[in-house]
């Protein structure tokens, strides 16, 4: 009878199951700092859960930074030694 009276609890709305499409697609740092978790009677501190969220998200964004510079100077390293070598073709096939 008890479970008649108790109100019904508004639950939030569970994130989907991981799919192949979700588990190769990169986390970004704001999926990281909304990411809920449910609070049980007995779970861990919110604030320190949060706190740790925001400080693997801030990593993260470091590490994407680097990640996109590295790339980009891998892509002008490429360009410069494809000009060198154009250029070396020329001065051995042109003598």
């Amino acid at each position: 009878m008890r479970n008649l009276i108790r109100r019904p609890v508004k639950r939030r709305a569970e994130p989907p199951p991981p799919t192949r499409a979700n588990e190769t697609t990169p986390l970004r740092p704001w999926q990281i700092r909304d990411r809920c978790f449910p609070v049980t009677r007995r779970g861990l501190d919110p604030v320190e859960i949060r706190a740790f969220l925001h400080q693997v998200a801030d990593e993260l964004t470091v590490a994407q930074t680097a990640l996109v510079a590295v790339q980009e100077e891998n892509v002008r390293i490429k360009d410069a030694l494809r000009a060198w070598q154009s250029a070396q073709f020329a001065q051995r096939h042109y003598r």
